[in-house]
């Protein structure tokens, strides 16, 4: 590992070098539809040779999930490295060579919670994109008091019987395998929980989708009808899966509020101007202002998210932050695509032509009002800020 100065030069040189030779043209490119994420999965099909060879390269470097061990698929970089990489992908506008809610979300839970044998076996197929995950937390009538939970896996014996339902389950239809809170004690309500892995090929396992306001459906509705699970197919201990849901919520939120390079702060303002100016169109001067103070926030989010990064390091972070993270990051978001919005004016409100992509800024838009609901609401996200980090007594 390279952490001193000169030695993360050098690491710069290479991977600027081995970006130079290993991301195709067409794989820096801004995303513009679904296809042009790779997800992986025992399903998974490739858009272009240029996304196979791009994740295909990634793969063998360990670049997918560049800070795990290099015995569970990763590069074993120091965070100093990967903070290198994050920035020689920013600087070409490299997408990400595999999207997975088991690099996210699980693979940190496994990390912490996993024994050696889950470790080699699961976290070897997440970086290889052969498995494709969801999340199977939110209940109807469980959003944000999710330890209300009802879905109850009862003891056969070998293996675990588990009925129930979950909600808004994102692509629960296209996945391979769920990560799954399961009540298996009724007596308890925070001990009495136990976090479970299955295929969603197991039989009893069904997906509805769920239509929204955008006109997509990522989200779906999961039904367990006696369901066997495999009674070695948890991760911690039975009964204390809420340990391990506390944990991946944690980086469930920095992923949700675009923590760790996604493009939902990027800097707007000179873009929509260049836009505006090839329309032969003048932005408002007022808009002009709004823009500015977005790109201002945009940068100082950036700089918190490091600065939360770099106390992570030195064991110095506040086990709060991720919720600050995930009010500040998804409030912004929301502002970005109003933004959007109000430049593009009439025509961004247009919803099936060509010309806007299938109506992709009002879509997007429309899809940003789930940011502040999903993964904790903002009203929750500011009452553990207001109770963790700001002392506040309660009402």
């Amino acid at each position: 590992m390279a952490d001193s100065t000169a030695d993360l030069e050098t690491f710069r040189q290479e991977t600027r070098a081995w970006l130079d030779a290993n991301c195709p043209p067409e794989m820096r490119e801004p995303v513009r539809d679904e296809e042009d994420v790779f997800w992986g999965g025992r399903n998974a099909r490739f858009k272009s040779d240029a996304q196979r060879q791009w994740f295909e390269a990634s793969v063998a470097k360990g670049y997918t999930v560049p800070s795990w061990p290099k015995e569970y698929g990763g590069a074993g970089l120091s965070p100093a490295e990967a903070k290198v990489l994050r920035e020689e992908m920013a600087r070409i506008g490299a997408r990400p060579p595999l999207s997975s809610f088991g690099i996210w979300m699980l693979g940190p839970a496994l990390l912490h919670f996993g024994t050696e044998e889950q470790k080699r076996h699961y976290l070897n197929q997440i970086a290889r994109g052969e498995i494709r995950w969801c999340q199977g937390y939110s209940e109807p009538g469980s959003g944000s008091d999710l330890v209300s939970l009802q879905t109850y896996g009862e003891d056969a014996g070998d293996h675990w019987v588990v009925n129930g339902q979950k909600i808004w389950t994102s692509y629960a239809d296209q996945a391979d395998w769920i990560f799954c809170l399961v009540r298996t004690d009724k007596t308890n309500k925070y001990q009495g929980i136990t976090f479970m892995l299955f295929d969603m090929a197991s039989e009893g396992v069904s997906t509805k989708p769920i239509l929204l306001i955008s006109g997509n459906s990522p989200f779906c509705e999961t039904f367990f009808d006696n369901v066997k699970v495999p009674k070695d197919q948890f991760v911690g201990e039975v009964n204390r899966g809420w340990d391990v849901a506390k944990y991946l919520l944690g980086h469930e939120r920095e992923m949700i509020s675009g923590a760790g390079g996604g493009d939902r702060t990027a800097a707007i303002g000179a873009a929509l101007t260049r836009a505006a100016g090839k329309h032969g169109d003048t932005l408002d001067p007022v808009l002009r202002a709004e823009l500015a103070q977005f790109d201002v926030d945009a940068l100082a989010y950036a700089c918190m998210g490091e600065k939360f990064l770099d106390e992570a390091k030195v064991g110095k972070a506040h086990p709060a932050q991720p919720n600050m993270m995930k009010y500040a990051g998804t409030e912004l978001n929301k502002r970005r695509h109003e933004l959007f919005m109000a430049a593009g004016g009439s025509r961004a409100l247009e919803w099936d032509s060509e010309a806007t992509g299938g109506g992709k800024t009002a879509r997007g838009w429309l899809r940003t009002k789930a940011n502040s609901i999903e993964g904790g609401t903002s009203e929750v996200m500011l009452n553990v800020i207001a109770k963790r980090i700001l002392d506040l007594p309660g009402a």
